[in-house]
């Protein structure tokens, strides 16, 4: 699901060439999430860095999300309920 929601985002990233040649990308619904480059590959790469980077640090502090296409990562997961571990002597 994670993968498919830095998908959804790249989608929706603009791009823009700047006056030396280079490029700056943004994504729109991910305020911060910017990145330039001395091609559009390149912007394109550090652009999907900077919003992979974004979202470990927005989901570490429980931060809210934006929603991309149907795609929403602030729905709570369950709980791990994993077997309890026993010591063996």
């Amino acid at each position: 699901m994670l993968i498919e929601y830095i998908d959804k985002a790249m989608s929706k990233a603009v791009y823009d060439k700047l006056e030396d040649g280079s490029f700056s990308g943004k994504i729109p619904k991910c305020p911060g999430v910017i990145a330039f480059g001395a091609t559009l590959y390149q912007c394109e790469q550090e652009l999907k860095s900077s919003l992979e980077g974004w979202l470990i640090v927005k989901i570490r502090y429980g931060d809210k999300l934006p929603v991309m296409d149907r795609i929403n990562l602030n729905k709570r997961m369950p709980a791990f309920q994993g077997e309890t571990a026993v010591a063996h002597a």
